[in-house]
């Protein structure tokens, strides 16, 4: 390769793939996933490589990889691509892909993540680690394979899957993913997602009492209940059976008022159903101002004081009321719609997570892995560049993609296709937050960084 100088549209980017390179973040899933697909002019591996680059440059179906990044030969060479493979043959590969590739390909992810993620490093000692577990329907046509009818948000009689995860909501990050066919809910599948975590964070059982997990009402069955009391965890969560509701409330002597909830009443339920080890039970209830009376849920934990407050990051005041305490637990249980929701909100706006749909259940898993590493690395970036920008610091995984990683520039390579220097556009209200990072980042880099005008 002869020394070489192009224009990109994304040329914040290198730092990406600088920052993939030399943490050789790729190289797990080169020698773990293999593809059995004749090689004419690109490795399976590699055209998987180029969606990975597509999600990160903001590219959301896949037949749209033509124009996003096999026109942009700069953003290919620095992800250490010198062609991206045509969107037919990218489909042909997902296409190829088994149920073996599939835990390959999560087996290779969870490597990435505990070499990289910054939950696998929590202190257990100093806090409590926080995982949030919640479904999320996506929905596809009819002939996908697990398309089936069941719950979509806003979307009657539609077919389609549900995404399972796990979110380390400490750290905004993706542990696990997994895809089981539409009609399935929560309640079936949290023992495997929470075991899939354990595997991925190594819970140890002295871990386990240092990790609170945390999902709705479709997972609050007896059995998953009791399945998190037993393996030592701290839990909360809400009842799932509505007649097991009524006959707690039932035994509710005082409602108090919360501040944080207009026309909401809150008390301690007086006959707590027994769990296999001791649980607190709260009972809400709002009015139904179409019929009249109340709805009702129980929420049921095992927190103690101290990690009700940690939880709802509060302050434990040295003396606190009754009233305190309930609100403290209803924020703390609330929160997660801050952790894991927002977490498929930023999927799907920022990853484009609903626009790659594949009929073939192993195809969709494999973009699925994907979309999880692209979310997971944009978020080790951001933690990284936030330590030099207080606007980074407030982006979501949107802006990221959207914003950051789309600054115009000129890349100059050398002989050997190692970037030499990188021009950004100096009139992007960015491109001063990347050259300090590179500047601090890179410091032994050979790299020069400049902010010119392009």
């Amino acid at each position: 390769m002869e020394k070489y100088t192009g224009f990109s549209g994304h040329a914040s980017l290198a730092v990406v793939g600088t920052w993939m390179n030399q943490n050789k973040t790729w190289e797990e899933i080169e020698s773990r996933v293999k593809i059995n697909q004749k090689v004419i002019h690109h490795t399976p591996t590699n055209k998987l490589k180029d969606l990975l680059i597509h999600i990160l440059a903001g590219g959301h179906g896949i037949a749209d990889i033509n124009q996003r990044v096999r026109t942009d030969k700069v953003l290919q060479l620095c992800f250490g691509r010198s062609k991206c493979a045509e969107q037919s043959t990218l489909q042909e590969t997902l296409n190829a892909c088994t149920v073996e590739n599939v835990l390959e390909c999560r087996e290779a992810t969870k490597i990435i993540y505990q070499k990289n993620g910054r939950a696998y490093r929590h202190e257990y000692e100093s806090k409590s680690q926080v995982l949030d577990i919640d479904l999320s329907g996506l929905v596809s046509g009819k002939q996908s394979e697990g398309a089936t009818k069941g719950y979509f948000s806003g979307r009657k009689n539609k077919r389609g899957r549900q995404l399972g995860r796990v979110v380390a909501s400490l750290y905004d990050e993706i542990v696990n993913e997994k895809l089981y066919p539409g009609s399935v809910q929560l309640e079936k599948n949290l023992p495997d997602l929470i075991k899939m975590a354990e595997n991925t964070l190594d819970l140890t059982e002295n871990r386990r009492k240092k990790t609170v997990l945390r999902f709705d009402a479709g997972g609050g069955t007896d059995a998953n209940i009791n399945f998190f009391l037993e393996r030592d965890y701290f839990g909360i969560t809400k009842v799932k059976n509505w007649q097991r509701t009524k006959k707690l409330v039932e035994t509710v002597i005082d409602w108090q008022a919360i501040p944080q909830l207009p026309d909401h009443d809150c008390g301690w339920v007086g006959q707590p159903h027994d769990y296999t080890r001791p649980t607190r039970q709260l009972a809400i209830r709002w009015p139904n101002k179409k019929k009249g009376g109340w709805f009702y849920c129980v929420i049921v934990f095992n927190l103690s004081d101290e990690l009700i407050f940690e939880l709802a990051h509060w302050p434990m005041p040295k003396r606190y009321t009754d009233l305190d305490l309930i609100s403290a637990i209803v924020e703390a249980y609330d929160l997660r719609g801050g952790g894991v929701e927002t977490s498929y909100k930023n999927s799907k706006q920022g990853i484009g997570l609903l626009k790659r749909n594949k009929k073939s259940f192993q195809a969709q898993e494999v973009l699925v892995l994907l979309a999880q590493l692209a979310y997971n690395i944009t978020g080790w970036v951001q933690n990284e560049m936030a330590q030099h920008s207080s606007l980074i610091a407030t982006f979501g995984t949107l802006r990221m993609i959207r914003d950051a990683f789309q600054i115009a520039g000129k890349i100059e390579f050398d002989i050997n296709g190692r970037i030499v220097s990188i021009t950004l556009n100096r009139i992007h209200k960015l491109a001063k937050v990347f050259y300090d990072y590179w500047q601090f980042r890179f410091a032994q880099s050979e790299v020069c960084l400049i902010l010119g005008e392009i």
